[in-house]
């Protein structure tokens, strides 16, 4: 998409990652604890254990998105903290983003790849829903449990054999 352009994680950007996803959590839902110890230490928690952010720009409005992918097995991760500042939204952001950190995963060698939501992220459910996830009972009773506010999870359906 024009005037849309990726970029990978670095520490300059770790702020944005916090602010974004701060800002549509605490505008939707309630700050949990696992959410602030992502947001706080994005490189401990995301990038070292060997997952990855990617964020989007927005040319003429700077980074507007954020996404990480956390590893939580081998060749598992969870697409986790997607957000896309009110200021952005309709241009078609999130998509793009969705789109590069599918393919990311698939880069990194992922063979499960999942997400979890909450029905009152309706329009974000709809993003994923176009780009592939299903909703999937097995990922909800394996991972559900992570935040109070889930209630909707979702598996991708990977080239490689998604579980």
């Amino acid at each position: 998409m024009t005037g849309l352009t990726i970029h990978a994680y670095s520490d300059a950007l770790a702020p944005a990652f916090h602010d974004i996803n701060a800002q549509w959590i605490g505008a939707m839902y309630r700050l949990e604890q696992t959410d602030r110890d992502v947001l706080e230490h994005p490189f401990e928690r995301i990038i070292a254990p060997g997952g990855d952010i990617l964020f989007v720009e927005v040319a003429g409005l700077g980074i507007v998105g954020a996404c990480a992918l956390q590893r939580t097995g081998q060749d598992q991760y969870e697409l986790t903290k997607m957000g896309v500042v009110d200021t952005a939204r309709g241009r078609g952001a999130g998509a793009f983003l969705l789109d590069a950190v599918i393919a990311r995963a698939t880069a990194m060698g992922a063979r499960r790849l999942y997400l979890l939501s909450n029905t009152k992220s309706a329009t974000a459910i709809r993003l994923y829903e176009k780009a592939g996830f299903r909703h999937d009972a097995g990922i909800m009773a394996e991972f559900g449990a992570r935040y109070e506010r889930c209630n909707v999870a979702m598996l991708y359906p990977l080239a490689a054999g998604a579980q």
